[in-house]
């Protein structure tokens, strides 16, 4: 079993925002997979299955809340990522990285960003950081720091942006897939 969550805001003034990385990657790797992602209330997410072995999760709790619709999620299936049959090998959160270029990724166990509120939340509700985390480089700023971090993020990409961050997403998929 494979368990993809991406991290990002719900709503239109968010899909193409730095921070809707996560969103980004799921949404591609669900359009490759032919899979339609529906919202399930009890989660309060949208999600892709494909034949109960490969499950994609979109959390619609904004990105602060993100480990709300994760563990509702694992608890509705009884999973214990502590387990080591259904464990941290079979998660994958997916999520924008402004510690990394635009363009980069790593595929890390136990490690994330300096600074993210979705892991955060994720991390609380778990109660561990021991899983996949699926780093997406979305920083183009190239040594400016004029703006914060914060405002960053939510800032809408430039169709350059958006265009090297699909290449490396397709890339990611490739290697997945």
């Amino acid at each position: 079993m494979k368990i993809y969550v991406g991290l990002g805001n719900p709503g239109q003034e968010y899909q193409q925002t730095r921070h809707n990385a996560g969103f980004m990657f799921v949404e591609a790797m669900a359009k490759k997979l032919s899979l339609t992602f529906k919202f399930e209330k009890k989660f309060n997410a949208k999600l892709a299955v494909k034949r109960d072995d490969l499950f994609l999760i979109k959390p619609e709790t904004f990105m602060n809340n993100s480990g709300q619709a994760l563990r509702a999620f694992l608890d509705f299936l009884k999973i214990d990522i502590q387990d080591q049959f259904t464990g941290p090998e079979d998660l994958i959160v997916v999520h924008d990285d402004l510690d990394l270029s635009l363009g980069t990724y790593k595929l890390q166990k136990g490690t994330g960003p300096k600074e993210h509120n979705g892991l955060q939340s994720i991390y609380q509700h778990l109660g561990t950081k021991n899983f996949w985390h699926l780093r997406l480089g979305i920083d183009s700023r190239q040594g400016l720091r004029t703006i914060t971090p914060a405002d960053y993020v939510l800032q809408v990409m430039s169709i350059n942006e958006q265009e090297i961050l699909n290449k490396s997403i397709e890339q990611l998929l490739q290697e997945l897939l």
